[in-house]
């Protein structure tokens, strides 16, 4: 049986920025070893699938994400590129989806300037001070060179850097997986303020080894832990990020409350099948 298979680079505003990600629509469920299976084969940071909702109304599909290793409950640039095939591919005519997932409904509506506009949960952390503080600083300036001047957990540890600079110069190591299981956490934000010649207000890098992912290009749930820290900082709620991989990736985000609204821009690269032996 062949399924179709879409790959999008999300948070891009050109071919080959961003993030890419895989998109499969489905009729129904798979087993969850195959779609790890098929995520494992795509080897992208995340492979997304969809399927209609129980609750049949228009515009409203249950999804689940897929690292090339585990699924996680909560993604932003696979829920993107997952809009983006619904509304501009499949079924143009809708102006917004409702995805369920484990992470509750997430709405993504048709935004400006081409932007799709999703609607996260905000995610809280918690500094860490005292010995334990001290302790995962030194670790950490140990495998990626460069020491963080606070430290958050959350859904993932929160490591705030001086400046741009020092985001840029974070060096990934093997290592980092062991460090960051020590604190009890599977990945780490990265983020520091824009420089001040630069129309970002924060910049960021993600990493996640124990997922699969040594290093995301474009992260839209980190944004979500993100945004709180520097919205309160920066004293605005609306602000502009960018994420310093290699690809590079710009997030718009608005925090509202318990929610924060990201978004950006999709740019389709490839629509092909996927060829399984029969269910």
């Amino acid at each position: 049986m062949k399924l179709p298979l879409y790959q999008i680079d999300a948070f891009a505003d050109a071919l080959f920025e961003g993030n890419p990600a895989a998109v499969v629509p489905c009729e129904s469920w798979f087993s969850d070893s195959l779609m790890q299976a098929i995520a494992f084969e795509n080897n992208l940071s995340e492979t997304a699938f969809f399927c209609p909702s129980r609750i049949r109304d228009e515009g409203r599909f249950d999804l689940r994400w897929f690292t090339p290793t585990a699924e996680v409950d909560l993604c932003g640039h696979a829920t993107l590129a997952s809009a983006y095939v619904i509304m501009h591919i499949l079924q143009p005519d809708l102006s917004n989806v409702t995805f369920a997932t484990k992470s509750g409904d997430l709405v993504v509506r048709k935004g400006e300037q081409g932007r799709l506009d999703m609607d996260f949960p905000s995610l809280e952390a918690t500094p860490l001070d005292g010995q334990e503080e001290r302790q995962i600083s030194d670790e950490l300036t140990r495998v990626l060179g460069v020491r963080p001047i606070e430290l958050y957990r959350g859904a993932n540890l929160l490591a705030i850097f001086e400046d741009e600079e020092a985001i840029r110069s974070l060096i990934y190591h093997s290592e980092l997986g062991a460090v960051l299981s020590e604190a009890n956490s599977w990945g780490m934000v990265s983020t520091a303020p824009g420089a001040q010649d630069s129309q970002f207000d924060f910049v960021s890098r993600f990493f996640a080894p124990a997922k699969g992912v040594p290093e995301d290009p474009v992260t839209g749930s980190a944004h979500c832990m993100m945004m709180p820290y520097w919205a309160k900082r920066l004293g605005r709620k609306k602000l502009v990020a960018r994420q310093l991989s290699v690809r590079g990736g710009i997030v718009h985000c608005l925090l509202n409350g318990s929610r924060v609204q990201l978004s950006g821009r999709c740019v389709p690269y490839l629509e092909g099948s996927i060829t399984l032996p029969g269910r």
